[in-house]
């Protein structure tokens, strides 16, 4: 289900890092424009075991503790980086107000290194975070270390992956490395697509429901489902509840979308959802994860089902980045 096709190579002299590496979904993505991971860094061993054994390139561990001397020279910084507050009190000072963050160290290799495109991924509250003084931060450090930003959230579910999931995405493009006069301009995504569409038959690590609390409040009489099918948007169908109904507890009908992928969370539907499947309510398969992210069929899944919810939900969604990166590609020399 990607966007755009794996056999491009526009980006087969460009050399990228990739930071809170997670499992690799920004490695997939520009690996399939042609780009060359040199430099990995991720804190947790069990995905950077996934990472390595995906994508033949082992992740260093706490970004904290790498010197930015001993990160090979790079055109593309990416990364999807974890949302911290900024102790600026009005200080206003840019980079120095970064410190004791982890967008710290983005900034300081980035200073050290000046690749030439930077494409970072948070969540959508972070436009929003500690009243916009964190998002102020970001924009103005990176403007100081000579860079034009842009930054829009955009939703996994208008590009062709049945997942509802928003996250803000930023990308920077360095003032003397990346002509002027071409503007970036972040793809719309237009996609339909259906939960049904990246169903396994009865997969054997989906957890079954049966309890007594389970509650049906809304019946969908269907034909056959064909994508496209104008009359159900991409979003979540939401046709019951188990227990009160709270996060975790709801129950989803597969014409519609997946609700957002989670690495925490509690209920019967913990970091997937339920859903209505095969006369069954059940939880995704880490396989249908790993589909809702745009990860390809080979990629190779952790032993431990936990472990594989908690990476995918960690995860960024592949087609949103490989949509970005196809409207880079005709700015870059």
């Amino acid at each position: 289900m990607q966007v755009i096709p794996a056999n491009l190579q526009q980006l087969k002299n460009y050399r990228f890092i990739d930071l809170f590496a997670g499992i690799g979904g920004f490695h997939y993505a520009l690996k399939s424009f042609g780009a060359k991971g040199v430099f990995a860094s991720e804190i947790n061993k069990k995905a950077a075991q996934v990472y390595a054994i995906n994508h033949g390139l082992v992740p260093q561990g706490d970004i904290t503790q790498i010197n930015e001397k001993d990160i090979p020279k790079h055109d593309i910084l990416c990364g999807g980086f974890p949302c911290q507050a900024f102790s600026i009190a009005g200080k206003q000072k840019g980079f120095e107000d970064t410190r004791g963050t982890l967008f710290f160290d983005i900034a300081r290799i980035v200073a050290h290194h000046q690749p030439a495109v930077l494409l970072l991924e948070n969540v959508k509250n972070f436009v929003r975070h500690d009243q916009g003084n964190t998002l102020k931060v970001v924009l103005k450090t990176l403007q100081e270390l000579n860079y034009v930003v842009h930054y829009q959230v955009l939703n996994t579910r208008h590009f062709g992956l049945p997942q509802n999931r928003e996250r803000v995405y930023l990308v920077a493009l360095h003032q003397q490395k990346v002509p002027k006069g071409k503007e970036f301009i972040f793809p719309e995504g237009n996609s339909i697509s259906s939960l049904a569409d990246i169903l396994e038959p009865s997969p054997t690590d989906a957890k079954i429901i049966q309890r007594d609390d389970i509650k049906m409040t809304k019946k969908i009489e269907l034909a056959p489902y064909t994508t496209g099918v104008a009359e159900f948007p991409n979003r979540p169908i939401q046709i019951g509840i188990v227990n009160k109904g709270g996060q975790g507890e709801r129950i989803y009908h597969p014409v519609g979308h997946a609700i957002t992928l989670s690495a925490h969370g509690g209920g019967a539907g913990a970091k997937t959802g339920l859903y209505l499947i095969d006369q069954k309510i059940r939880k995704l398969s880490p396989r249908e994860c790993a589909r809702l992210q745009g990860f390809p069929e080979n990629f190779r899944l952790h032993e431990s089902t936990a472990q594989s919810y908690q990476q995918f939900g960690n995860s960024v969604s592949i087609n949103v980045l490989q949509a970005i990166i196809h409207q880079i590609l005709p700015i870059l020399p």
